[in-house]
């Protein structure tokens, strides 16, 4: 194991220590481990980030708002992200319907069809809660409509219905029960640690059931009308080749409803982050954060590595951020398997 692989395992132990002081911190939104910022420049040391929704002078902040310069030995950095909220919004009406476009359940705004997933032979469609099952409001069974309903769509442009979906757990909820699943049928300075993290399993061996505090992913399948509705061909990117991992700089590429086409690269990971979801708070961990490369309405989107494997499922971000469930994590939760070349 190289020195900057035991120095990544080492930050990220002190931050699982200190995260739960460090996110009941006021205007704390999320905590990582990602390399730390000068001025504008990424330099090559790792640190525990802290994401604040704004950067506040000295004299506004209380001592128990304050960020230390170090836990445990640990350099801390605090960014400003402004507010990481759960995003959604429209576009065009496309048959058959391809990952990348407009879609959501009936009576939300719009989100993005992420990509295609199977259990056995039977095919659905992979985006998250809040864009399926309306933030835990939906009944299984409910339209889902391509375009989503902000893009104009309606009853006549019904591709599916809601057939899963993992609750979001929001602070005074009861904890709450997944609905239930069918059993499946059968040369760079990161170089060595990229090798590492692809070598390893995920780094979540057990998917844990979604719970106030302690959510582990934002997802939910539709099962289209009939198969020829759907093609696995991501708009402007193409067929998935398989599943992915990631590592600190991991350049990425998604398809959005909103912005469409973009990249960007992994800034930080084993995330902690508190989601604004129109007033309620889920606060997930061992999320992904990457850099600005999305706005709402992409909410659902797969992102993949430049290889066009699937490494997360995009589900908030804000002006400067994407969060990302990890891939993995979502497959498992859901039982399912990614539809591939």
């Amino acid at each position: 194991m190289d020195a900057l692989l035991k120095t990544i395992l080492a930050v990220q132990e002190v931050k699982r220590q200190y995260e739960s002081l460090i996110m009941g911190k006021e205007n704390v939104v999320a905590t990582g481990v990602g390399f730390k910022l000068a001025g504008d420049t990424l330099t090559n040391e790792i640190s525990i980030i802290v994401s604040v929704v704004k950067k506040l002078p000295l004299a506004q902040l209380t001592e128990a708002s304050l960020v230390p310069k170090s836990y445990a030995g640990m350099k801390t950095d605090v960014v400003e992200t402004g507010l990481i909220v759960a995003q959604q919004d429209p576009k065009q009406k496309l048959r058959p319907a391809r990952p990348g476009v407009s879609l959501g359940h009936y009576q939300i705004t719009a989100g993005t069809f992420g990509c295609l997933v199977k259990r056995g032979t039977q095919v659905y469609i992979l985006s998250n809660n809040h864009v399926l099952a309306n933030s835990n409001a939906a009944q299984l069974g409910d339209a889902i409509w391509q375009p989503g309903k902000y893009d104009g769509g309606a009853s006549a442009d019904q591709i599916g219905t809601l057939e899963q979906f993992i609750p979001i757990g929001f602070p005074g909820d009861p904890t709450p029960t997944p609905t239930p699943t069918p059993q499946p049928s059968g040369c760079s300075p990161l170089a060595s640690v990229m090798k590492y993290f692809q070598a390893q399993p995920a780094p979540v061996a057990k998917i844990q059931i979604n719970e106030p505090g302690n959510n582990t992913v934002d997802c939910a399948l539709a099962r289209p009308l009939s198969p020829d509705l759907v093609s696995p061909d991501i708009l402007n990117i193409g067929v998935p080749i398989g599943v992915g991992a990631v590592t600190l700089g991991t350049l990425l590429q998604k398809m959005g409803r909103t912005t469409g086409y973009t990249t960007g690269q992994i800034t930080q990971l084993d995330v902690t982050v508190s989601v604004d979801y129109g007033g309620k708070l889920g606060t997930f961990r061992n999320q992904l954060m990457a850099g600005a490369m999305s706005q709402g309405g992409d909410s659902g989107s797969a992102v993949l590595d430049m290889n066009k494997r699937v490494v997360g499922l995009l589900y908030a971000g804000s002006d400067t951020t994407t969060i990302l469930n990890p891939i993995q994590s979502v497959l498992d939760a859901l039982q399912v398997q990614l539809v591939t070349a």
